[in-house]
């Protein structure tokens, strides 16, 4: 096991389940990518811890009961990088309507902390539960 790989499983350990504790493995200057949120009329790009716990303190505000199963970490030749597939599901408690979503994270770590996210996920399965529209698509 490597240093990102072990973060990258913790990260999906305690993101939910342990908020305080996952603060701790993230660096003050943490970049987190999310190139398909825009759809979502969220930012694409998350720089810095005041950032990141805002957008992550909304999202784990509006899920109950999630959970992550399935998870694969793939470590890379570089110890500070690895990328993870992953499944969730929870309760969307604005619409009571249940998510279920498929996710593949980039990561890099710079000092033992979580130094780089890159997200990647359907956008249109986030819509369906938020009921909301996806941004950018021609009516």
């Amino acid at each position: 096991m490597t240093i990102a790989s072990d973060l990258l499983q913790r990260h999906f350990q305690t993101l939910v389940a342990d908020n305080a504790q996952w603060q701790t493995l993230i660096a003050d200057d943490l970049v987190w990518e999310l190139p398909f949120a825009p759809a979502l009329g969220h930012p694409a790009r998350l720089s810095g811890r005041a950032e990141v716990v805002r957008h992550v303190t909304w999202f784990v505000g509006a899920v109950e009961h999630l959970r992550f199963f399935d998870l694969e970490v793939h470590a890379f030749a570089d110890p500070e990088g690895a990328v993870a597939e992953v499944k969730a599901e929870a309760l969307i408690t604005a619409t009571g309507r249940i998510y279920r979503q498929a996710y593949v994270v980039f990561l890099r770590a710079a000092g033992g902390k979580i130094a780089f996210l890159r997200e990647y996920f359907d956008p249109t399965r986030a819509a369906k539960a938020l009921d909301t529209p996806i941004r950018g698509l021609d009516s």
